[in-house]
C-alpha cells in the first residue's frame, strides 16, 4: 500500500474493479500496513465475517506484526457475531449481517474486546451463492472504529459492491479493509 494518506480504500476499491490483486499485491500491502501501523504506534483488531479470517492471515504473515496486531475474531455466523463482538440480536433481526449497522457494532466490539486502538470489520456476500436483490453477491460492507482522545469510539462505515468469483470479493474486501486500518 502506499504511503498513508496517498490513496484512499475508495480508490483502492476503483482500482480493484480492473485488477484482481495477486498473493504478492497483497503480501506488499500487508507489510506496508505493518510498517505504518508500528511507525504511528497503533494496534488493531479484525471482525471478519466475508472474508474468513483472511486479512487476519496477511497481516500476521508480516514478521513482527505482534507488535501492532492483538487479535483477530471470525465471526462467520450471527450467533458468533453477537457472541464474540456484542452484535445486537435486534440490529442483526432488523438489518440483517450485510449491514452498515452490523459492521458498525463489529468493529466496535473488536475495539472494545481487543483493547486496542483502530478494529476493522468486513462483512459481505462473497458468492457464489447467497445474494438477494437487496444484499447481491459482492456487496461487502466495512467499518473502521478507533478510540477517539475523549475515550469514545470513532467509526467510519462504508459499502463496496466486487464482481468476479468469491476468491476475487475476498481478496478486494481485504484491500479495502487494509487501506481502512492504514488510512488517518
Amino acid at each position: 500500500m502506499p504511503p498513508a494518506g496517498s490513496r484512499s480504500a475508495a480508490s483502492d476499491a476503483r482500482d480493484a474493479a480492473d485488477h484482481v490483486p495477486s498473493d504478492n499485491d497483497l503480501a506488499l500491502l500487508a507489510t506496508r500496513l505493518g510498517e505504518s501501523l508500528f511507525t504511528r504506534g497503533l494496534t488493531v483488531a479484525t471482525a471478519e465475517s466475508c472474508t474468513g479470517g483472511y486479512l487476519a492471515k496477511l497481516i500476521t504473515d508480516v514478521p513482527g506484526s505482534s507488535r501492532w496486531f492483538r487479535c483477530g475474531f471470525v465471526a462467520y455466523s450471527n450467533e458468533a457475531k453477537h457472541r464474540q463482538l456484542g452484535v445486537a440480536p435486534g440490529t442483526l433481526a432488523t438489518h440483517g449481517a450485510v449491514s452498515e449497522q452490523t459492521v458498525i457494532e463489529m468493529a466496535v466490539g473488536a475495539l472494545i474486546v481487543g483493547d486496542v486502538q483502530r478494529a476493522v470489520s468486513v462483512s459481505g456476500v462473497a458468492g457464489p451463492d447467497g445474494g438477494t436483490d437487496a444484499h447481491p453477491v459482492g456487496q461487502v460492507w466495512f467499518c473502521r472504529a478507533q478510540r477517539l482522545e475523549n475515550g469514545s469510539a470513532g467509526v467510519l462505515a462504508i459499502q463496496r459492491r466486487f464482481a468476479g468469483d468469491r476468491d476475487a470479493v475476498r481478496r478486494h474486501a481485504v484491500v479495502v479493509a487494509m487501506g481502512l486500518l492504514v488510512e488517518p
